[in-house]
């Protein structure tokens, strides 16, 4: 069977695209190729300027707006500054293994960044949402041990590579919630220094193969809550394919119960509770 690549893009002409994180990697690529096949781009970053130099050469429709996604008035000046609809959503920015510190709202960083800015931008968005969310996540979510009474690591002492991988399984669960509630109410690392995998390149996708699942999730008919990943050893290089995230990812009863706790954390969970 044929590998799937950025050449089997279907046009895109008239859906707008929001993209978190497009000024490098993934986003970056993302944003080029989704461009490229017609659709009206807007790059969701921390830094415009910076994203504006490495988008100069972008051919097509690309719209740079200030983001912060660890930071919930930056979302909601975000969200309430957009104006019409949004086809694809994909929440692309994150971060990995990074020292302790706290956000402006007092959230743990990396969790702030990779799970509740998603979380609350996704819920905020939802109304104005026409397609689909593309969330990215990582293998390293099986190896989480999420603990609902502590997500923003205040009980316990902060490990940086744990809560990545907990972030992780919460971005996965997340979708699986979401999907849930969809369907009731209509019917996816290179400067961690500790994690010793991104060293070994040979084992890994380098960016532009690594958004090839990130644009086949945005593209393509695939199922609510699928999990798109590379179809080699692992999951961790390849071709994009439906796959199954881990056990733990699909547990509905802890799907609901995150949720449950992050809206409360946030203040943000608009989206009706599934019957």
């Amino acid at each position: 069977m044929p590998k799937w690549t950025s050449a089997d893009l279907p046009r895109m002409d008239g859906r707008t695209v929001v993209i978190t994180g497009a000024s490098s990697g993934i986003g970056l690529i993302s944003a080029r190729e989704l461009a490229r096949a017609g659709a009206t781009v807007v790059a969701a970053v921390r830094d415009p300027a910076k994203a504006r130099s490495a988008l100069a050469g972008v051919a097509g429709a690309v719209a740079v707006r200030q983001l912060d996604v660890s930071d919930l008035s930056s979302i909601r000046a975000f969200a309430d500054g957009l104006d019409g609809s949004v086809d694809v959503l994909i929440n692309n920015a994150g971060v990995m293994d990074i020292p302790a510190a706290r956000t402006a709202d007092g959230f743990d960083r990396q969790t702030a960044t990779n799970y509740f800015g998603p979380f609350v931008l996704t819920n905020l968005l939802a109304p104005r949402i026409t397609g689909r969310v593309v969330s990215v996540a990582s293998q390293l979510h099986r190896r989480a041990r999420l603990d609902l009474a502590d997500l923003d690591w205040r009980a316990r002492p902060y490990d940086p590579m744990q809560a990545y991988c907990d972030s992780k399984l919460a971005v996965v669960l997340f979708s699986l919630e979401l999907q849930r509630r969809l369907t009731a109410t209509t019917a996816l690392a290179a400067h961690s220094p500790a994690n010793r995998i991104n060293r070994l390149r040979f084992l890994l996708n380098d960016a532009e193969r690594g958004a090839l699942p990130v644009l086949y999730a945005a593209t393509q008919e695939v199922a609510g809550n699928a999990y798109v990943g590379p179809d080699g050893l692992g999951s961790i290089k390849g071709y994009p394919v439906v796959r199954r995230p881990g056990k733990r990812g699909l547990d509905v009863e802890t799907a609901r119960q995150l949720w449950a706790a992050t809206a409360a954390l946030t203040g943000v969970g608009l989206l009706p509770a599934a019957a």
